[in-house]
């Protein structure tokens, strides 16, 4: 009988803005699902901000990519400790 791996999780130790952290033991699945997410809405406000000179999305859309960026690092933390 085969051993089956330990699924890949989250390590909760990747910050964004100073103020918020990645939950830790997140399911790889999922947090990726949700970086996929975040990516397409960082896409749409970035599009926003340039076509419409629009200052709020732009905003919004740096505020996503510093938490779609803290979820990254956090998700190479995680793969690298089950190794």
């Amino acid at each position: 009988m085969s051993e089956q791996p330990e699924p890949c999780t989250t390590a909760g130790v990747s910050t964004f803005l100073e103020c918020f952290r990645v939950e830790p033991d997140v399911p790889f699945s999922l947090a990726f699902n949700e970086l996929s997410v975040l990516q397409g809405c960082i896409l749409h406000l970035t599009t926003e901000a340039e076509m419409e000179g629009d200052l709020k999305a732009g905003s919004a859309a740096r505020i996503l990519s510093a938490m779609a960026k803290a979820l990254i690092n956090d998700l190479e933390i995680g793969l690298n400790r089950n190794r």
